[in-house]
């Protein structure tokens, strides 16, 4: 048997590299490339930081091996307020309240909307700091290290901190001088900040390689896991050659604001350090790209796209979440407090559909105790969900909808995220609302009670869509498709 799937491998990572040579022209699928499940990691610079923390401590469950956090801050730092991002969070103006970022971990894990906080005392933390950063200033990341300390034993986390770094990932050999901050935001410093922060998370290293790396760098569909949500349409892997033949580790690494690849071309995925040391130590490089649609080509760390942001059914989270998924499918690393291995559940539909309701069916998974139902990347069941259909309700009338669903083991840990099948609710009948649209600033919406605001942004009510900043300024034109129900369009 481990003949057989050793075989297969060898020769998915042989189609794979084949695949690769065409990705000028088009996106290939991210491969199922049995990778180790128990040695994930991650991390990220700035607002690729603050979602490094967010990953490794929603998904504590599949980021065992830790985070490496440049220039970031502690968990849900912003409290889906743009106002707490760009101040206490950055500029520590005011301070931040640590003990209460605290309380929210904890609350969360226990109501599963999170991963359980025991699975990080297992973890390790690299934490990195210029003291030339007036983006995100040094007392921000002493917080986060204050933050960490509630969760990961002390000797587990690493604090680097005598740089005079600008806001950047420093090398040793690329990039503009150490105190700049400036595009792409990368900085000789004559330091391998990539080599020291998986040098920490894995231990003692194999030399990098220094020339010609022996793996593949491919452009993948990324779109296959989620669409919009300021996420582009494709995404960077590399794999190095020994992973045809052995479980290799796997390691996302998370670029800061304005730099994915529209941004600044491959300046970060090729020249930030990661690539030289994944090649020589089997670890598989996993590089998500936001979009240019998101703010600033940020990760989502204060809310502006999802009021989940911080939390696994944040869409961006389970996106990412999904790829590690795919690229570990067919491992077996486990061990205590492990990931789950359970495969993505197949033969998801919809059906029976109403004006505000529809079915979302499925194949069943073996060893699943339960399941959990997304749409559009939120999680919508409150409890487990424990046979092959959930009926979704508070829809709006003639309405398309986006669904997948994950198996969950008995531990309480979920599998891959399934692909996703979409429905459109039935126009309104007698019984319902016939649409009316209302166009206004989002201030006088929210005012007239067709929107919330949070954070700074504006939210339809209902349908909870991201309306843009809550100011008189934006317009923008709502569908009444329900009692208190609203959403983008037109009628």
């Amino acid at each position: 048997m481990k003949r057989n799937w050793m075989t297969m491998k060898m020769s998915m990572v042989a189609a794979f590299a084949a695949l690769a040579g065409h990705a000028a022209t088009a996106a290939v699928p991210l491969p199922a490339l049995g990778a180790n499940a128990a040695e994930v990691s991650v991390s990220g610079l700035s607002a690729g930081g603050f979602m490094a923390v967010q990953l490794h401590v929603a998904y504590s469950a599949t980021f065992k091996r830790g985070a490496g956090v440049v220039a970031g801050g502690p968990y849900y730092c912003a409290e889906g307020s743009i106002v707490n991002a760009t101040g206490r969070c950055m500029t520590h103006y005011t301070s931040i309240p640590v003990s209460t970022l605290v309380s929210t971990t904890n609350s969360w894990a226990s109501a599963g909307t999170i991963d359980p906080v025991s699975n990080l005392a297992n973890s390790k933390v690299y934490l990195y700091s210029g003291t030339s950063d007036n983006t995100v200033v040094q007392a921000v990341m002493n917080d986060l290290k204050t933050y960490y300390q509630s969760f990961v034993p002390t000797a587990n986390t690493f604090y680097k901190n005598n740089i005079g770094s600008g806001h950047a990932m420093i090398t040793d050999d690329y990039g503009s001088s150490c105190s700049t901050t400036a595009s792409p935001y990368i900085n000789n410093c004559g330091f391998d900040l990539a080599g020291d922060i998986l040098q920490y998370l894995y231990g003692t290293l194999s030399a990098r390689n220094n020339g010609t790396l022996s793996g593949t760098f491919t452009e993948f569909n990324q779109a296959e896991f989620v669409s919009g949500h300021g996420m582009a349409a494709t995404g960077w892997i590399y794999v190095p050659q020994s992973c045809s033949s052995t479980s290799c580790r796997v390691h996302v690494v998370l670029h800061g604001c304005k730099q994915n690849y529209t941004d600044i071309g491959d300046k970060y995925v090729r020249n930030t350090g990661y690539n030289r040391w994944a090649d020589t130590n089997s670890i598989i490089l996993i590089y998500p790209q936001t979009s240019t649609a998101a703010t600033n080509s940020c990760f989502d760390w204060w809310g502006y796209d999802n009021a989940n942001y911080a939390k696994k059914s944040g869409p961006q989270m389970a996106a990412i979440k999904a790829m590690v998924d795919r690229v570990t499918s067919g491992s077996t690393g486990g061990g205590s407090g492990g990931g789950s291995t359970l495969a993505a559940p197949t033969g998801v539909g919809t059906s029976g559909a109403t004006s505000s309701s529809m079915v979302i069916g499925w194949n069943a998974v073996s060893g699943a105790a339960s399941y959990n139902v997304y749409r559009s990347g939120s999680k919508v069941n409150a409890s487990a969900v424990t046979g092959t259909t959930y009926t979704d309700t508070g829809l709006a009338a003639s309405t398309t909808y986006s669904w997948s669903v994950t198996a969950v083991d008995p531990s309480n840990v979920e599998g891959a995220m399934s692909t996703a099948a979409t429905g459109t609710t039935l126009a309104a009948s007698g019984g319902g609302t016939t649409p009316v649209c209302y166009t206004a600033s989002n201030y006088a919406h929210t005012t007239a009670g067709r929107a919330t605001q949070t954070g700074g942004y504006t939210y339809a009510k209902g349908s909870n869509q991201n309306m843009g900043l809550w100011n008189t300024f934006v317009t923008t034109t709502l569908k009444q498709t329900g009692t208190n129900y609203y959403v983008i369009g037109t009628c």
